[in-house]
């Protein structure tokens, strides 16, 4: 397993026109209940636009497993403004809200209007209309601009920010025709469209961490045949060494405020948190022992940071107070925790936990101690990561002989699975919110 080779390498070393998908997002679990709102596709005047609008905020919010959504294939009727909604019909689909839009060329540009209209409420049509905006785009950012749309229509409706307009990195590894392999890291829109390489390498690649605002990645690269941490530019590519001292360079994790790295070294012996500042370059040791010590996570207010180690004779997580120098046991469930990290509220963490040889993500309220187990495949799963408003957790998974990316919801009420097109997806980040 994947994550074992990881902790055991630092234990051994020292003892169409349409946008393409990557990846394929296929709901295996939704709410139960789910919220049923009717999607009418987008009246299109003028020339006819490469990206349909209607249908990715409708794969969207289907895909967030909290909505049951009437579209095209189930409507008959299409208006595209409230005064022309047959209330009665949609009130008998059992839908709750709807959105209608329109779609007008204007010359090298398309000009988008919607409305989410409540089915129920208010007199009269205008008084029904719960959210109503225009843009105007080109045709490339047609895509982005219906995630937008998802993320408002998401959070009027449920009052949590969306998250469709954020992003997926993961490494992409390709088996060659000569045996070899090839790692590429990718970046993609949450839905798995628009993939695009920043880095290809015949080495490996791993451990790629967001920058706060989105604009970098830090991961590890074994270019040089042993580990080094490299920041990248996600818009234009430059990329720059910082760190590759001897051993082990590894685990790059951003502070919240982006000025500093917590890393795993091995310079002086065991592996050991240090945090780098990117200004300055100044290391500053963390954790100070003969453990393994991997895996840092830095709280939301920046005060802590969570890692891995085995001082207690197995994985498990524990917490590092950055003021007082206090290092406290987190985790007590199972025989194996690692890669934690806060969910956005700082009050769980997430983790990577193993009962009875299966591991599964796992979620630890650090208020009342409780843990729950979100993940119940029985799959072996990897590398969770978890969204930037809390409601998700991205993880690498191995399903029908393939390594794959999976979501789960952080109350464990919806499960997808993300099956690549061209080649094996592992190690997984979920970007910050980039807007």
């Amino acid at each position: 397993m994947r994550r074992i080779v990881i902790f055991l390498f630092f234990l051994m070393c020292f003892s169409a026109q349409y946008s393409y998908a990557l990846l394929n997002l296929e709901l295996t679990k939704g709410v139960s209940g789910a919220i049923p709102i009717a999607v009418v596709p987008f009246a299109v005047q003028g020339d006819m636009p490469s990206q349909d609008v209607s249908r990715i905020i409708t794969s969207d919010l289907q895909m967030s497993g909290r909505f049951k959504v009437y579209g095209n294939d189930v409507i008959n009727t299409f208006p595209s403004d409230v005064s022309e909604i047959k209330f009665s019909y949609f009130r008998g689909l059992g839908a709750d809200s709807i959105v209608i839009g329109k779609i007008q060329q204007v010359g090298s540009q398309y000009q988008v209007s919607f409305q989410l209209v409540d089915a129920y409420k208010g007199a009269s049509p205008q008084s029904s209309v719960l959210l109503a905006q225009k843009f105007t785009v080109t045709d490339a950012n047609l895509r982005a601009l219906a995630h937008h749309i998802s993320d408002l229509i998401y959070q009027h409706i449920t009052g949590i920010r969306g998250i469709f307009s954020t992003r997926l990195a993961y490494i992409l590894v390709k088996k060659m025709p000569d045996g070899t392999s090839r790692s590429t890291l990718e970046v993609a829109d949450v839905d798995g469209y628009n993939p695009r390489a920043l880095l290809t390498s015949t080495d490996p690649i791993m451990s790629p961490a967001w920058s706060p605002n989105g604009r970098q990645i830090a991961y590890v690269s074994f270019e040089k045949k042993h580990a080094s941490i490299y920041l990248q530019d996600v818009a234009t590519g430059d990329r720059h060494l910082i760190s590759e001292f001897e051993g082990i360079n590894g685990a790059p994790a951003w502070s919240p405020d982006g000025k500093k790295l917590a890393i795993v070294l091995s310079k002086d012996g065991s592996p050991n948190i240090y945090t780098l500042d990117l200004a300055t370059h100044k290391l500053t040791q963390i954790t100070k022992d003969w453990s393994i010590n991997t895996e840092p996570a830095w709280s939301p207010n920046g005060k802590s940071i969570i890692f891995t180690s085995n001082r207690g004779g197995a994985p498990q997580i524990y917490q590092k107070n950055l003021s007082t120098g206090a290092v406290t046991r987190l985790t007590y469930d199972g025989n194996y925790n690692a890669r934690a990290s806060f969910t956005r509220d700082g009050n769980h963490i997430v983790v990577l936990n193993r009962e009875d040889n299966i591991f599964n993500i796992g979620i630890l309220d650090l208020n009342s101690g409780t843990f729950k187990v979100l993940t119940h495949s029985g799959n072996d799963n990897e590398s969770p990561s978890t969204a930037p408003n809390g409601s998700m957790v991205l993880y690498g998974t191995y399903y029908n002989g393939q390594n794959m990316l999976g979501m789960v919801a952080t109350d464990g009420s919806v499960e997808l699975r993300m099956p690549g097109q061209n080649g094996e997806v592992q190690d997984p980040a979920w970007s910050p919110f980039l807007s």
